[in-house]
């Protein structure tokens, strides 16, 4: 029982870690940069439950994924922000000011529906890939 109850209390360890990581972070990283992360505090963590970890957070809605160039970079930051993709290196940055006023378009109803949620992402080359 006692051997029951340490891998319940890792498992929930490693999903505070990885979550906490994922919420310090400005940038967002994808699985693979996660997991690099987040092996420095738990060595002994497998590729695997990085993942499984990651996509229970989405799951949850504790986190959302953004595709940049078909690999996903993962955000825990829920409030409502957009996002901006470097079409030259793919980085994905938040832009919480660019569209303060989007949040008219919730709750708007339309000819196919009610407007419940939405995503905005904006595409060019960030400050870095212009110079």
């Amino acid at each position: 029982m006692a051997q029951k109850m340490e891998i319940i209390a890792r498992q929930t360890s490693q999903k505070k870690i990885i979550y906490d990581y994922l919420m310090s972070v400005k940038i967002h990283p994808t699985a693979e940069a996660v997991y690099e992360n987040v092996k420095k505090k738990l060595p002994q963590i497998s590729q695997a439950t990085v993942y499984r970890v990651l996509n229970n957070l989405k799951i949850k809605q504790k986190a959302i994924t953004i595709m940049s160039a078909g690999v996903a970079h993962f955000d825990a930051d829920m409030s409502p922000h957009t996002h901006f993709i470097c079409e030259k290196c793919n980085d994905v940055f938040d832009v919480p000011d660019e569209c303060s006023n989007c949040g008219i378009l919730k709750n708007i109803k339309t000819k196919v529906g009610k407007i419940n949620n939405y995503k905005i992402y904006f595409y060019g080359k960030c400050n870095k890939c212009e110079k």
